[in-house]
């Protein structure tokens, strides 16, 4: 049962992946498809953006209410419908109608599927985040061959949309029976007490704390995104095919990397995992910005993904254990306040870059990298546990499962 629930809520994370990892692949056949400039394009992702950012803000007090579950056993399926709809749109003006509701679905499914994943996590009693985050991964690379497979057969945007969003909503009510139900509230004194009273307290202030952290992970993950290809076609003299493949080797390196996060994280302890994670980020986009050519720019792109890829999934972990009986109105909380970043630091990049150049507007995942690795003295683990656990001599001490139960 409970493996079923983790594999369950690993092809959650790769179906969502995979839908995301199509819609990006096929950006340039949208905009050939509404006659779409550079303008036009960046607005339906807007769109898509904002609509997922409104959604995750409203969706606090319903996870409180019926937990990550419920939630997702709706989401998902209409997140696979909505993606239909984009497909379908016969006009750049539904076209946004649908890429809003397709962007507040996918929203509502990414944080419940965080929160779904903490529930395993906790029920595991040990970190497993960063396997459900490889999870992604695998589904946004498959999204994302399965798009350039369509596009060498000349297969039209809706069509490809098509092909992937529908067989999803079978997939997606099928996953629906793997789900378990969030972890219940604490029945004693410090967090007893009628359910409506706990939905009315506010989050404790290190549920703020995470986020904030998430927040400038984020925007350092999406601003390599967003600007990784244009930084080495236009700054460094690349060609399309090899700036191209920028930001796929990231995507690859991540992958790598959270396979085997789970385990540095029960190694290395939390806090020292992620001050390693921010120097290593940080360090490793210092050789994009200085390299002297492509070639070594792609490197240090794929050691950046390495090095990055475990905080965000940590910062959900966390997120799940820091209000208990609350797990999924923190996990919503943290996911709104991260995906604000998203959308933020590719905007950041863009203003610096041209005011500047694409090098020094990169550069700025170079602090952001180094922010997250100051800020890990400052979140909360649930007690000193997890410090206790890295400073052990035993280069083997596991974690100590109270840590995650916190």
């Amino acid at each position: 049962m409970l493996f079923r629930s983790r594999l369950g809520s690993f092809l959650t994370f790769a179906l969502a992946g995979m839908l995301c990892g199509v819609w990006t692949a096929r950006m340039p056949a949208l905009a050939d498809e509404f006659r779409a400039g550079e303008s036009g394009v960046g607005i339906v992702v807007l769109v898509w953006g904002l609509g997922a950012l409104a959604a995750m803000q409203g969706l606090r007090g319903v996870m409180a209410r019926t937990g990550s579950r419920g939630v997702l056993r709706v989401a998902l399926p209409l997140t696979a419908l909505t993606y239909a709809l984009v497909a379908l749109a016969p006009s750049y003006g539904v076209l946004l109608a649908a890429v809003a509701l397709f962007g507040m679905a996918f929203g509502v499914t990414d944080i419940a599927m965080n929160a779904q994943a903490s529930a395993v996590e906790q029920t595991y009693r040990r970190p497993i985040m960063s396997g459900m985050h490889a999870g992604w991964c695998v589904g946004a690379m498959s999204g994302g061959l399965f798009g350039v497979l369509t596009a060498a057969l000349g297969l039209g945007f809706t069509p490809t949309v098509l092909a992937a969003g529908l067989p999803a909503l079978p997939a997606a009510l099928a996953l629906g029976r793997t789900y378990l139900p969030d972890p219940a509230a604490p029945a004693d004194g410090d967090g007893g007490g009628d359910g409506a009273g706990r939905r009315r307290a506010g989050l404790p202030a290190a549920v703020y704390v995470i986020g904030v952290l998430a927040f400038v992970a984020f925007m350092a993950e999406g601003s390599i995104a967003d600007w990784s290809g244009l930084l080495l076609h236009r700054e460094m003299g690349a060609s399309q095919a090899l700036a191209a493949a920028g930001y796929p080797l990231f995507e690859l390196a991540m992958l790598l990397g959270r396979l085997f996060g789970d385990r540095v994280r029960v190694r290395l302890g939390t806090r020292r995992m992620l001050a390693a994670a921010g120097v290593g980020t940080s360090l490793s986009m210092a050789v994009v910005v200085l390299a002297p050519g492509a070639p070594v720019a792609v490197a240090g792109f794929f050691l950046a993904g390495l090095a990055v890829c475990t905080v965000v999934p940590t910062m959900m972990s966390l997120a799940g254990t820091a209000a208990p009986g609350r797990s999924g109105a923190a996990v919503a909380q943290v996911g709104a306040m991260g995906y604000g970043g998203l959308l933020l630091g590719p905007v950041v990049v863009g203003f610096l870059s041209e005011a500047t150049s694409l090098r020094v507007g990169v550069g700025v995942v170079v602090v952001l990298a180094l922010l997250v690795s100051a800020g890990v003295r400052f979140v909360p683990l649930g007690g000193d546990a997890d410090v206790a656990a890295s400073d052990t001599a035993g280069a083997g001490a596991q974690e100590p499962a109270a840590t995650l139960a916190a």
